[in-house]
């Protein structure tokens, strides 16, 4: 294997983003180089009157635009630009530079090192990490591969069980000799094992270590591998419908594994919410389904025909869609687990919808009733939000159990507030001085315990829930640039949504810019913030406003804000948020498409310093920064995919991070910290 990094080999043409090829291949099988899944006829503020529309649906979104227009005005005033070198509370560090190193680089001041990676046991008579000879049996024991969205919940102070998502495997970097062609048997199976789910027991703060530094603990009482061969349930209205029954299931009950889990987030009653996200591209032979009903359900999730890339449906014939067509659709959901209890049976909650989630973040509403916002990451796919019946009970955990089962699914409509003539794709603010307006939920299915109930015609309540993405098209609901994470400020209640980016945004017969994506071939992403009226989470109309317009501060069509960009990093393709405790926005990239490595960003939303963004970490190049967690006195973010470029193989790796030599790559999780204790950015 060679001892020195390899340049990268050029990407595919039209590609949105700095991510390799490879990337797109294993991670979301080509989903950017395939026709776009949503072919449906859009809303958009300047063609209402072109898409049929009548009167009555005009009157009505012109009540929301006069509803939610003072949640526009209440998400604040532009900062006039504060003095350079200063930052908000918590963000007080020097900036790193954009780089292309193959290393993680932390601000002057604080040290990194990885907590867990690929293949490290996490129980005592798990073998240690031999690439060369690996098993399904020791891996399902191991930490799994190429770690997305991590989590913290405490049990005790500096005592703590981490939960990890493991997105996705690659084959041809992870084994010797790997055909893609004729997988082995062994090597899909522990690509099943190395897919999933980790929980695991960490702890910091031991005399005489740094207050920031963090280590796992083999054979933590909570440590817990879940794969793509563990047994999860089904729940709500979904259970026992005949789109969820298989031969091996004809209940439609119980399925075996979780696939392509992106982000997530924690329930005030202490569970975690992990995304099923890219699942489309794990099964097989859909040209071999003839019903042109199903085919276009199958078409709309983007199923593709012929073979997977991974060939599971060799070993598996669930993975098969001649032989399972019902498979398929018991993947896509938001799943519920409960780290505390390593006996229990995780659930994936129907009523939440099926799509690509990208993750579900919870916020208590008023009087206590749950609501769970949520992105579908694809191009031209829906925000999402689901508000529970009832409300939110501490120390009752049989009722809390019940929360996300019974409640109402909305999708978001978005209209400007600027004439359509000055949307014109360019990202130049329009004459009033930003792009913001107003918006509705739209209503699309109610679930409890008698079912569920449609909310739009034409469909049932159990084909919403399965087919959801076909329900957002039926309402018209906005075509957003890839929405991924939605989090709620906790200090403020605004809502937060990262749009990675949009290549197809006004190219060939894709849908052009609108107000709330203005930029046509959007290769950089924006975040939009999102205040519902009188900030009540239960409300059904909004205010909204695009807080970045992300890229190279020198390119005109960038905005941040209202901020100085001489005084801003430059940022690209946003995808996972988090909060700090000052409630300063912590932001991760996939895919920089400014050509240097993916990053963390700390950015102020309040008060002079909002807009201010400043790069907080880098990952190494061909890597992707996830999580992340930010608290008072560490960052930790997982790297995901570390070596994964073009022409890469085990054979022939491009990087050697983080062990060196001539070891393969491995993700992990990697914490940062001042070593003389003072908090994060203080």
């Amino acid at each position: 294997m060679p001892t020195s990094p390899r340049k990268l080999l050029p990407l595919l043409p039209n590609h949105s983003s700095n991510r390799s090829p490879m990337t797109c291949l294993y991670r979301c099988g080509d989903a950017c180089f395939h026709e776009v899944p949503n072919a449906s006829a859009g809303a958009y503020l300047g063609d209402i009157i072109a898409a049929g529309l009548s009167r009555r649906s005009l009157l009505k979104v012109g009540a929301v635009v006069a509803v939610a227009g003072a949640g526009a005005a209440a998400l604040g005033a532009q900062p006039a630009s504060a003095a350079p070198n200063r930052a908000a509370r918590g963000l007080a560090f020097t900036p790193v530079a954009p780089n292309s190193e193959h290393a993680v680089t932390v601000p002057e001041g604080y040290t990194s090192k990885v907590l867990v990676r690929w293949g490290d046991p996490l129980f005592s008579d798990a073998p240690e990490f031999d690439p060369e000879n690996q098993t399904a049996a020791g891996q399902a024991r191991q930490f799994g591969y190429n770690n997305d969205h991590l989590d913290l919940f405490e049990i005790r102070r500096d005592e703590h069980v981490m939960v990890i998502n493991h997105e996705y495997t690659n084959e041809e970097i992870m084994f010797p000799g790997y055909d893609p062609a004729a997988p082995t048997q062994e090597q899909v199976e522990i690509a099943w094992a190395a897919h999933g789910l980790t929980v695991v027991g960490v702890t910091g703060a031991a005399r005489g270590r740094p207050s920031g530094e963090l280590t796992t603990v083999v054979d933590h009482r909570l440590n817990r591998r879940l794969t793509a061969t563990t047994e999860f349930r089904l729940s709500g209205p979904v259970v026992g419908s005949d789109y969820v029954k298989t031969a091996a299931d004809p209940r439609g009950r119980d399925v075996l594994g979780t696939l392509n889990n992106c982000a997530g987030g924690i329930t005030p009653w202490n569970t975690w919410l992990t995304a099923e996200e890219n699942f489309n591209q794990y099964f097989a032979n859909a040209d071999a389904v003839t019903d042109p009903v199903v085919r276009e359900r199958l078409r709309r999730y983007g199923l593709g025909g012929g073979a997977s890339q991974r060939k599971w449906e060799a070993y598996d014939s669930r993975f098969d869609l001649g032989q399972e067509p019902n498979e398929v659709n018991r993947f896509g959901w938001i799943v519920e687990v409960d780290p505390f209890d390593p006996e229990s049976t995780p659930r994936k909650r129907t009523a939440l919808g099926r799509f690509k989630h990208e993750a579900a973040n919870v916020h208590l509403g008023q009087h206590n009733h749950v609501v769970a916002y949520m992105g579908d990451d694809e191009r031209f796919d829906y925000l999402y939000k689901f508000v529970s019946r009832d409300q939110f009970r501490r120390n009752d955990p049989e009722h809390n159990d019940t929360l996300l089962d019974n409640g109402t699914l909305y999708v978001a409509r978005f209209t400007g507030n600027s004439p359509a003539e000055e949307i014109d794709g360019s990202g130049t603010l329009p004459s009033d001085g930003a792009f913001d307006g107003a918006g509705e939920w739209i209503p699309l299915v109610t679930s409890d315990e008698r079912g569920a109930t449609s909310h739009v015609e034409g469909m049932t309540g159990i084909e919403v829930l399965v087919f959801t993405r076909q329900a957002g098209d039926a309402v018209q609901a906005t075509k957003m640039d890839r929405p991924e994470d939605v989090e709620t400020n906790p200090l403020t209640g605004v809502l937060y949504v990262a749009l990675t980016n949009n290549s197809n945004r006004g190219t060939g017969t894709n849908p052009g810019p609108d107000e709330t994506n203005p930029r046509s071939t959007n290769r950089h992403g924006h975040v939009i913030e999102l205040l519902e009226t009188g900030n009540d989470p239960l409300a059904l109309a909004f205010g909204w406003r695009i807080f970045l317009l992300c890229g190279d501060p020198n390119d005109p069509s960038t905005y941040f804000a209202g901020y100085d960009k001489s005084q801003v990093s430059p940022i690209s393709c946003p995808d996972n948020v988090t909060f700090d405790p000052y409630g300063n926005l912590w932001i991760s990239t996939d895919g920089n498409a400014l050509g240097t490595n993916d990053g963390l960003f700390g950015v102020a939303v309040d008060g002079e310093y909002r807009g201010q963004v400043k790069q907080f970490l880098t990952v190494p190049t061909s890597a992707e920064t996830c999580g992340p967690k930010v608290t008072e006195t560490r960052v930790l973010v997982c790297v995901q995919h570390p070596g994964e470029a073009s022409g890469a193989s085990f054979e022939n790796q491009f990087s050697h991070w983080p062990d060196g030599g001539t070891s393969v790559p491995r993700p992990s999780v990697v914490v940062a910290w001042r070593p003389d204790g003072i908090r994060i950015g203080r």
